[in-house]
Formats: C-alpha cells, sequence, structure tokens
C-alpha cells in the first residue's frame, strides 16, 4: 500500500463543477483554503492534468486545517471511463485508455498523488438519496436508486470501490445547503486506510462494471495483502 501524505492540511478534491455561490460561501471559511488551476487550457487534457498536479502541489504546501483543491488530475480518466458506457460513442475503451495512461505516467514520475478525500455535491435530490445509500451500505456506490441518474461516474463507481471511506458525497443540491454541507462533510470526514497505488486503482477500472461492486473491491483488497 502508498504511504499516507504527511501535510499539514487534509487535501480535498472537489470531484466536477461547483455553482459559485458554494464557492464563495466554503472560502469564507477560516479551516478552508480554495487551490484552483492555474494555466489550464480548456478542452486539453494534457494542460488540465498539469495544472492539477501543481494545485494539488500548491494544496500540500497550506498551513489550513482543509485545502479543497477545485482541480483533479484524473478528471479526463473519469470522463473516459464514463464514455466507455455511452452506447452512442463508438470509442469503446480507447478514451479511457490513452487518459488514464497519461495519469500514470504523471503519477510515477512523481507529478501527483491522490488526494486525501474526493468530495462530490450531488447532482439533484435522488443523487443525494442514492450516494447516501450507498455510503450506509460501506461499500460504495456505483449506480444505485437516484444516482444512476448521472450515468455511470468514475468517482461513485471504482473509485469510491476502492477505498469507500475516501470519496464523500454531499446531498444536498441548493447552493446554500451545498455550502453548509461541504463544510460538514469536510470536519466529518472519516478515517480508513489509504489508497492503492494508481496502477491498481486503473486496472480495477477496467474491469469495473457500473453494477459491479464486489470484484473490483475484492481485487484491490488481494493486492493489498
Amino acid at each position: 500500500m502508498e504511504p499516507m501524505r504527511r501535510n499539514a492540511s487534509t487535501v480535498v478534491v472537489l470531484a466536477g463543477s461547483a455553482p459559485g455561490e458554494v464557492l464563495a460561501a466554503v472560502g469564507q471559511s477560516m479551516n478552508v483554503t480554495l487551490i484552483r488551476a492555474e494555466g489550464s487550457a480548456d478542452g486539453d487534457s494534457d494542460d488540465g492534468l498539469a495544472a492539477a498536479a501543481a494545485a494539488l502541489q500548491r494544496a500540500g504546501r497550506t498551513t489550513s486545517p482543509y485545502a479543497l483543491v477545485l482541480a483533479d488530475p484524473l478528471a479526463a480518466v473519469a470522463a473516459g471511463w464514463a464514455a466507455m458506457w455511452t452506447v452512442s460513442r463508438p470509442e469503446g475503451s480507447a478514451e479511457f485508455e490513452l487518459e488514464a495512461a497519461k495519469a500514470l505516467a504523471a503519477w510515477r514520475a512523481g507529478q501527483f498523488e491522490l488526494p486525501d478525500y474526493y468530495l462530490m455535491l450531488a447532482a439533484d435530490a435522488g443523487a443525494g438519496a442514492g450516494a447516501g445509500a450507498g455510503a450506509g451500505a460501506g461499500a460504495g456506490a456505483g449506480i444505485g436508486p437516484g444516482v444512476g441518474e448521472r450515468g455511470p461516474d468514475f468517482y461513485l463507481g471504482p473509485l469510491r470501490s476502492a477505498r469507500p471511506h475516501r470519496v464523500a458525497v454531499v446531498a444536498a443540491t441548493e447552493p446554500r445547503a451545498q455550502a453548509v454541507g461541504v463544510v460538514q462533510a469536510l470536519g466529518s470526514l472519516r478515517h480508513g486506510p489509504w489508497w492503492p497505488g494508481l496502477d491498481e486503482v486503473i486496472e480495477a477500472a477496467r474491469g469495473f462494471y457500473p453494477d459491479s461492486l464486489a470484484e473490483p473491491t475484492a481485487a484491490l483488497g488481494a493486492a493489498a495483502s
């Protein structure tokens, strides 16, 4: 297993977009530093990966209790994984494999490591309910009631299956409630085993089906033992 990070701050990546109202409210907290990507070009996954890696490095140097990073080096990997399950797109796994190779190369070169936690905002009330049910089950959420409306989700699927306690979901959907939910979620993050290697996460994602949780979890458990 990879060693745990030893930073002054707990580094949390906010996966996906968030309303400006939410970010403005969270940014007012004395305990949270917002870390944004700098110098990335829209639509360029290479620039996005480099910018997200740099943002994580800056987050590791903050001294506030929580560093909330608004960039993710796995964003293109997540999009590629979701695209594999989109019937209207003929690329199959090609996009996922391309982005996974880029991310793995950067990770192996020491450009980034996974954050302490990932945090997601529910897309709608149904998504929040489904995500909460998955967390309560202790196995993470794949595509279940409500969450399925988002479509296949890398974070709620293979990533959360790998380490259920390291992917948190804010169930609220109204911006003001989401801002409160983010701060509350940061203060109640659960302890658990550190991430497996990114190569193990990617390998498990290759065999992870939206309706399946047990097989990838078992595979990662066997690899860690």
